[in-house]
């Protein structure tokens, strides 16, 4: 199973391009909020029990998918490039995927702040995201996320980047393509596979 991770800041379009991936190879989409959403109505973010079921769920879902039948998995992600933590729980994700056989693929957006700022609000997104529909709060945490922490490469040389180093990677500039474009480039780069219809 081919996993491909794609990483940026809340709202650059990971789950859209990851979309736009999927269609063109068949892989399936498990987006940040696929499990976020769901445990929210039950624990409030970041409490502990809350930090555990996503955290629990995800690895678990991810395992399944690496021992199944499936071609590949697009898991996406808001990773802090500098916390310890999070480089060790994408290289655990990484490992599940290389003990199935399968191989990982790391693909980082990046978009400027005021570009993220207008997606924020898409249609699709406020559809697959329930909790970012209160506009002003989920503006307030773009803001919050992109000051408290690492989540772009291209400044300072960021902790991940030893790991970055290890795998299939490609950092693409997404401010002006297409969701459509964008994952054109992933493939092209990458050379995952097409399926037949495309």
């Amino acid at each position: 199973m081919d996993l491909v991770i794609i990483f940026g800041p809340a709202a650059v379009g990971k789950m859209t391009v990851g979309h736009a991936v999927c269609e063109r190879t068949g892989f399936a989409l498990f987006h940040n909020h696929a499990m976020i959403e769901p445990i929210l109505e039950i624990f409030p973010f970041g409490t502990p029990q809350f930090n555990r079921l996503v955290s629990e769920f995800r690895r678990r879902v991810i395992e399944e998918a690496a021992a199944s039948h499936l071609p590949g998995l697009v898991f996406t992600f808001v990773w802090d490039l500098n916390d310890p933590d999070e480089i060790a729980l994408i290289t655990s994700y990484t490992e599940i995927a290389k003990s199935h056989g399968g191989r990982t693929h790391l693909v980082e957006l990046h978009s400027d702040r005021s570009e993220r700022l207008a997606r924020n609000t898409t249609p699709f997104r406020l559809e697959r995201k329930a909790s970012k529909r209160n506009v002003e709060f989920s503006e307030r945490n773009l803001l919050d996320m992109d000051a408290q922490y690492t989540l772009n490469t291209g400044g300072p040389r960021t902790k991940a980047e030893d790991f970055l180093a290890q795998h299939p990677y490609i950092r693409i500039d997404n401010t002006h393509l297409t969701p459509d474009e964008t994952a054109a480039q992933i493939l092209k780069t990458l050379d995952l596979p097409l399926t037949t219809h495309h």
